[in-house]
């Protein structure tokens, strides 16, 4: 039986959707049951809450793999999850890290996520770690500019970096969880474009047939204002706003072709991303 953390968000949910059209059985791991009915007819829904050891052993019995993806700053979570499936005897994990561990020096984010890979190695249960970068669902924080009829922010001007399909990385986790020959992997994800926020707005101005304006001279303060509204952690906010300066300095815009090497087809293009969601940004 396979378990799923996070299935109700951006990659957690194109998750589900790969393991029911394959015929897979699998257990979601919710905290709000309302969010259960979105679930997919092969999910088999059970309540959990991270803060709630006790609840994680019940959902975690029987099961085999562990998709593990934890949101947030912290390490609490994750070292809760980890002990309980080492008590349920989970044989495999696939975990959601970050390409930010890869950037030198390591920025704030990369080292969250490092120390989450340290916990999730030293657990001793047979790994596969993903590194993805940027997620092209990213764009739609454009929403509410897009509505309100102002411009996209930009804060990283100039930097590239090769934004990935939150459904291309769910395939290459269920390919993880489903076959062997990944212990130990740590695979960097991307998409195949290196791309600038301007090349993006320029590609969904052309899907959505309509112009959209970009303020290239947006400071990482005003985007991060603009992204969490009523405030965000303080700790969030510095490493999102770091996060913005490495992309302006064009640092962590590396392309792979991982993806294509794993699944056996090129990555979606960022223009097949816009398609397939264009209702999403419909006045």
């Amino acid at each position: 039986m396979l378990l799923l953390t996070g299935a109700t968000g951006n990659i957690g949910r194109e998750l589900t959707r790969v393991l029911d059209a394959n015929d897979l059985d699998f257990r979601a791991l919710v905290r709000d049951p309302a969010r259960a009915a979105t679930l997919p007819a092969h999910a088999e829904a059970r309540l959990g809450d991270l803060d709630d050891p006790e609840s994680l052993d019940r959902a975690m019995i029987g099961v085999t793999s562990l998709f593990l993806l934890v949101p947030g700053i912290g390490l609490d979570h994750t070292r809760t999850l980890l002990l309980a499936a080492e008590r349920a005897g989970v044989g495999r994990i696939v975990m959601i890290s970050s390409a930010h561990v890869l950037v030198e020096p390591l920025p704030a984010m990369g080292s969250w996520h490092h120390e989450r890979e340290n916990l999730v190695r030293a657990s001793g249960i047979p790994y596969t770690i993903l590194r993805p970068g940027g997620y092209m669902s990213n764009a739609l924080e454009w929403i509410p500019a897009l509505r309100a009829g102002d411009p996209v922010l930009d804060p990283s001007g100039p930097g590239r970096f090769a934004p990935i399909d939150p459904a291309d990385i769910a395939e290459v986790a269920a390919r993880c969880l489903t076959e062997p020959g990944h212990t130990g992997a740590a695979y960097h994800l991307t998409g195949p474009e290196s791309l600038t926020v301007a090349d993006q707005v320029a590609i969904l101005s052309r899907i959505l047939d309509r112009d959209i304006k970009i303020r290239e001279t947006a400071t990482p303060e005003e985007a991060v204002a603009a992204r969490f509204p009523h405030g965000a952690p303080p700790r969030l906010a510095e490493a999102i706003v770091e996060g913005f300066a490495l992309m302006r300095a064009d640092t962590v815009g590396a392309r792979t072709d991982t993806v294509a090497e794993l699944l056996g087809r090129p990555p979606r293009a960022f223009a097949d991303w816009c398609t397939a969601h264009r209702e999403a940004f419909a006045d």
